[in-house]
């Protein structure tokens, strides 16, 4: 049951992607552009997030288990650090120039756009380098 909720969930979310512009980087990048033709309509689905995001979170808080009986597993607060301002620089980075946030990205591979094909090589291969530079950092 867990796993077709998850997939359910998971098919609203880029259905969702899809309807609100966030699976077009023209949209994307329309948004970010503040100092031209800037596209105000992005503002709306982020707000919408975060108000459901947030009143999930208040709900999830007072539970130890999900509806189907999982675990829950909460994020705690962590000190804002050197490299957690760093990842938040490159990603915005990335945003602004491909137009895709992961999510995004993934759901516009799914519908063929070119360009999020190479986006989500270029996510990955990110992956891949942070995780090898975390295996030598870790290690003495």
């Amino acid at each position: 049951m867990i796993v077709l909720s998850s997939l359910l969930a998971g098919l609203v979310f880029g259905l969702g992607l899809i309807v609100s512009g966030m699976a077009n980087p023209a949209k994307v990048l329309g948004f970010l552009d503040l100092a031209g033709a800037w596209d105000p309509s992005l503002l709306l689905v982020m707000g919408g997030a975060i108000a459901v995001g947030f009143f999930a979170f208040l709900a999830a808080q007072k539970r130890n288990r999900s509806l189907l009986g999982a675990e829950m597993k909460l994020p705690g607060a962590a000190p804002i650090d050197r490299r957690l301002v760093a990842g938040s620089v490159l990603f915005g980075m990335g945003w602004g120039l491909a137009g895709f946030c992961p999510g995004p990205g993934l759901v516009a591979l799914g519908m063929g756009e070119p360009k999020a094909a190479l986006f989500v090589f270029a996510m990955l291969a990110g992956m891949v380098i942070f995780e090898l530079i975390e295996r030598r950092r870790v290690r003495p």
